[in-house]
Formats: structure tokens, C-alpha cells, sequence
């Protein structure tokens, strides 16, 4: 991240509207907002850009874009849920890896066409449990967010995909269950200064 791309955020911004290239680098400039780039003043002064592309980017993702995923994790670059909009891949194959908060197994998390699962491996054993979707009317803060856009878009496996990040994990070793997205969030949520 150099101090040029937060000085060309503002220009990026204003073209957004019409320009998919410029929405795109808009948002992957946000997505790597949070770390040690020596930029925070020059970010500071961008956030009347930011609060003008996330009005832009909301607006564009209800017309339901081709490239509806590269728009949805800008927006949650805006709303600085930077490890969200570093990591959803739409829920085609996403995999994550989290520690067991109660053994600390390493836990492989698969959600999309391969299954909706936690994994490890013992030895050249292979043990899966199923993840538990949270139920769509029981989601809260950001997953609620999330999900709502989603299905405000139609955007049906993206929400669905949603119930499982934020619903429950079983460890395969120690059989005991954690909330995925709060595993997730605490290994992986950027501090910010």
C-alpha cells in the first residue's frame, strides 16, 4: 500500500459510478486499508470518498452486477470488515482454517459445492463433521448485514453460504462446538490503531 493509492482513492471514487475498473480498485485499495502501511492521515482525509462509495457500491450491487462479489467485498472494505472482504469467495469452494478455541486442533472449514464441513485430519484418516447453519432470523450484527444485502439481491448461495459462516462448527476431535465467524474474526479481524 503506498501513500498514491490512498491519494487516488478520491478520483476513483467520482469515476466508480460508470467504471467497474474503477469501483474494483477502489475497493481493493479498502480491502488492504487495515495494517501498517504509514498512510492513516492520508486514509483519514479519504473519508468523504468512503462514505460516497459505499453509497455507490450499494446502489450498483442491486442491480444485481455480473461481478456482484467484487462490489459486495468492496462494500464490506467500507464498512471495515477488511477480513470478510479479504477472504469470501462466494461460496462456490470457500475453505478456512481456524483453531479449536477449546483444544486448539487446527480446524479446515469448507462451505460451497464440496460440502458445508470441519475437517482435520488424523494421520491419513480423514474426519468431517457437518457445520450447523445459523438460522437466517437469528443472525446479529454483521451477518445479519451481510445476509441481508444478499438476499436483497438475490444473491441465494451467497446468503446461504452466510447461515454456515455464521452458524456453528463442531471440532472432529474434541466433538465441542464454536461459532465459525467468531473463531474466524479473532484469528483473522485486523487491529486497528
Amino acid at each position: 500500500m503506498s501513500p498514491a493509492s490512498f491519494a487516488a482513492l478520491p478520483r476513483l471514487v467520482s469515476l466508480a459510478p460508470r467504471s467497474a475498473q474503477a469501483r474494483g480498485l477502489a475497493g481493493r485499495i479498502l480491502e488492504r486499508a487495515a495494517g501498517l502501511h504509514g498512510c492513516d492521515d492520508l486514509l483519514a482525509g479519504c473519508a468523504g470518498a468512503i462514505k460516497e462509495l459505499r453509497g455507490v457500491l450499494d446502489r450498483y450491487l442491486r442491480t444485481r452486477p455480473v461481478d456482484y462479489l467484487v462490489s459486495f467485498r468492496a462494500l464490506l472494505a467500507v464498512d471495515e470488515e477488511y477480513h470478510w472482504a479479504n477472504t469470501l469467495e462466494g461460496f462456490t469452494d470457500d475453505i478456512n482454517h481456524v483453531d479449536c478455541p477449546h483444544c486448539g486442533v487446527g480446524v479446515t472449514t469448507a462451505i460451497g459445492d464440496f460440502g458445508h464441513y470441519s475437517q482435520v485430519w488424523d494421520g491419513d484418516e480423514e474426519i468431517r463433521r457437518d457445520l450447523r447453519p445459523v438460522a437466517a432470523e437469528q443472525l446479529t450484527g454483521t451477518g445479519r448485514w451481510m445476509h441481508r444485502i444478499a438476499v436483497r439481491d438475490g444473491q441465494d448461495v451467497l446468503a446461504d453460504g452466510i447461515t454456515y459462516l455464521f452458524g456453528k462448527a463442531e471440532c472432529p476431535c474434541c466433538a465441542s462446538v464454536f461459532t465459525l465467524a467468531d473463531e474466524y474474526t479473532s484469528a483473522n479481524r485486523p487491529v486497528m490503531r
